[in-house]
């Protein structure tokens, strides 16, 4: 990343939570350079004359068994600002002499009231009336305040909900401002980085441009690259990188593999071909892919078995393209976040992604993901800099896996068919509505459920579709986006009327967490 100014560091230390990237997301957006560095990697920092301010992320450890993760005492001897969040408030709390407790009778997981008992630097104008609602996820709490320290908020359950020391300039925060849930908890962020640490506006995303096509030329030192493109934003956006970075040297693979949206794969080669002259070339592989997914059902399974076949595909291809010595992927950071600790934490694994956790470990191409310290957002933000077409650019993500984690058990032709009509239908509704640009995501999915309907005067027994929509700022954190009556009357009707084997509709109403944006 570029930086005008390299002294103007946040540091965040991780503890595994699986919102720690949205830490240095949310700062970012502020201007401000940060990074994120595990224990090992803090260890081994002999200088801390860059760094301004230090925030210590959320975890799954706690801090009331004999062993759990800490910061080296030096640490404190910095006279340096530190914000502690959930985990990171309880670890401060622990080192300067207080007491936490694992209570498992009065638990705070989700939206919490919390009440103001005092001012602070980093509360200013965070609260409403004196209150403010905020995510809670957490069981051990402070039932002692450490010496020096007093109390800034309280919840119901949480009597130490923000404390601070405040000749110090350490703050401990019990819930997470990082996640949207939390009422103006970027304003509490952006008081800390720019109040507490006194930080300058240093970085943007724009610079990011400059950076990455360097790393891409410093990386593949021109040798021919193949990539996969699948035409959503992410893979739209590595493509025209590579293509600006190492020019003819680039080779796009679009490898259809029966499992995209209807008239994608069609539409697409059409627009990277003509529009921005790259080398793209149109593989199908449909059959193949379907012959391997016969009878799958476990989700896990489905994505191992997508994610070693197309690299098998890709490297097949690049036998047939002398000199090939990379593969090129559009991972993003939500994508490796929620399939293992990039930090070497120890963050509970979710998921595996195509991008991800399908890939073989040996390969013969060496992997290169030029996006993976991103969030979708900024990807977005990029793709513009680097001139990607809008109609691209704003595209709703769209899974690596593709329609075969969105149709829920067994995969067969029929399924196919049915699934991308509906779901065809829902996104061209959305366009026509308006409403496609206010949402973060939208897609049908195919449940394994049939049901008893009734068509003109007939019995039918067909297949149900799940539509979801949610709105988000960065995929980590979703809620579902709230459609007028008359839409869903419509749609409804639209895709049982058009849509031969669905009979029924039903509307996805969870958030993210608990649930997660697709099904599988």
């Amino acid at each position: 990343m570029i930086v005008d100014d390299p002294k103007k560091k946040i540091l965040i230390i991780d503890f595994g939570s699986q919102v720690t990237k949205l830490i240095a997301r949310r700062i970012r957006d502020f201007g401000v350079y940060s990074e994120i560095v595990n224990l090992k990697d803090l260890e081994k920092l002999n200088s801390f004359k860059n760094i301004c301010g230090l925030i210590f992320s959320g975890g799954p450890a706690t801090v009331t068994k004999r062993k759990f993760p800490k910061i080296p005492k030096r640490i404190f001897l910095l006279n340096m600002p530190i914000l502690g969040i959930c985990y990171g408030l309880q670890l401060i709390a622990k080192e300067f002499g207080g007491r936490i407790k694992a209570n498992t009778k009065k638990r705070e997981y989700g939206r919490t009231l919390i009440k103001k008992r005092k001012s602070s630097i980093i509360t200013k104008n965070f609260y409403k009336n004196n209150k403010n609602e905020v995510w809670m996820s957490h069981q051990d709490c402070v039932t002692k305040l450490p010496k020096n320290f007093y109390t800034v908020a309280s919840s119901k359950n949480s009597r130490y909900a923000i404390l601070e020391n405040k000749n110090k300039k350490i703050f401990g925060i019990q819930f997470h401002p990082e996640v949207s849930h939390t009422n103006r908890g970027s304003i509490l962020l952006k008081n800390f980085v720019f109040k507490a640490c006194k930080a300058k506006k240093n970085w943007k995303i724009s610079n990011y441009k400059k950076s990455i096509i360097q790393d891409i030329k410093e990386t593949t030192k021109f040798k021919k690259t193949i990539c996969a493109l699948s035409g959503g934003v992410d893979s739209s956006v590595t493509a025209l990188a590579l293509s600006k970075s190492i020019k003819r040297n680039l080779i796009c693979i679009m490898v259809d593999t029966g499992l995209m949206r209807k008239n994608e794969f069609k539409d697409l080669y059409k627009v990277f071909k003509n529009k921005y002259k790259i080398n793209v070339k149109l593989v199908n592989k449909s059959y193949l892919f379907l012959k391997k997914l016969k009878n799958v059902s476990d989700p896990e399974k489905k994505r191992k078995i997508i994610g070693k076949l197309f690299i098998k595909v890709f490297e097949r291809e690049a036998k047939k393209i002398k000199g090939v010595e990379y593969l090129a992927q559009g991972t993003l950071y939500p994508d490796v976040i929620e399939s293992k600790s990039v930090t070497g934490s120890g963050t509970s694994k979710i998921k595996s992604h195509h991008n991800v956790g399908g890939l073989p470990k040996k390969m013969k191409l060496k992997l290169i993901e030029p996006l993976k310290d991103l969030f979708k957002d900024e990807v977005r933000k990029l793709g513009t800099s680097l001139g990607l077409d809008k109609k691209i650019v704003n595209r709703h993500p769209f899974p690596g896996p593709g329609l075969a984690i969105r149709i829920i058990g067994k995969i067969t032709p029929e399924k196919i068919k049915i699934l991308q009509e509906a779901d065809y239908i829902f996104i061209e509704e959305l366009k026509k509505y308006k409403l496609y640009s206010k949402i973060w995501q939208a897609y049908a999915a195919l449940l394994p459920i049939k049901t008893v309907g009734v068509m003109g005067d007939a019995r039918t027994y067909e297949y149900t579709c799940l539509l979801r929509a949610v709105i988000s700022k960065d995929g980590m954190t979703a809620d579902y986006f709230s459609f007028p009556k008359k839409f869903l009357d419509n749609i409804s009707n639209k895709i049982v009327n058009n849509v031969i084997g669905i009979n029924r509709i039903v509307y996805d109403i969870t958030s993210k967490p608990p649930s997660t944006i697709e099904l599988e």
